[in-house]
């Protein structure tokens, strides 16, 4: 099943007070809104890309309680990025000091913060264009460092800031570089 992206603009514009409703109200369905507006509902995965997510946030969260310096988000988490987005990646992490600079309300609706890292796993279904939209967009509202992992092609694509993305083929590692100093992502169990 693939992603429905509706255009409501032309009947409803959704405040960002009514789009946390309607996600709140609708929990059984996962939602984003692209920069323009359009509301994306986001299909269920599948068993394997669920199991695959969930080895991803495990060794992210088990680094994070580790190193102490950030905080963690698996992708029920709604981020709304300064270009207007609100999006959820796979798997996130931002430093500590940003995050404590939220209000608690900040906290607990969408953060209106933009991670420092992002994880997008993509699914059978996923188109990879779209997603590599996606990751470009998360580097332009202020990600540091983005992981794209392709199960299907066993690719990796690496986002950074001001640089060309890098893209590797069956590694068995990646490492966090200097903005998650010490991570290191197994892949083997990813693949």
């Amino acid at each position: 099943m693939n992603a429905l992206t509706v255009n409501l603009q032309s009947v409803l514009d959704l405040t960002d007070e009514q789009f946390f409703k309607l996600c709140q109200a609708n929990r059984d369905l996962r939602f984003e809104r692209t920069a323009t507006g359009e509301l994306i509902i986001m299909p269920p995965t599948g068993g394997e890309t669920g199991n695959r997510n969930g080895r991803l946030n495990q060794q992210l969260f088990n680094w994070t309680d580790a190193d102490g310096t950030g905080i963690a988000f698996d992708s029920s988490t709604c981020f709304k990025l300064p270009n207007g987005a609100d999006r959820s990646p796979d798997a996130a992490w931002i430093k500590l000091e940003r995050w404590n600079a939220l209000t608690e309300e900040e906290k607990e609706k969408f953060p209106p913060i933009c991670p420092d890292f992002v994880i997008e796993l993509l699914s059978p279904s996923d188109s990879l264009k779209v997603a590599q939209e996606k990751m470009k967009e998360y580097i332009d509202n202020g990600v540091s460092l983005g992981f794209l992992i392709n199960r299907k092609s066993r690719q990796l694509e690496i986002y950074r800031q001001g640089q060309e993305v890098e893209v590797l083929d069956s590694p068995a590692t990646v490492l966090g570089e200097d903005v998650l100093n010490g991570f290191v992502l197994n892949l083997g169990m990813i693949w």
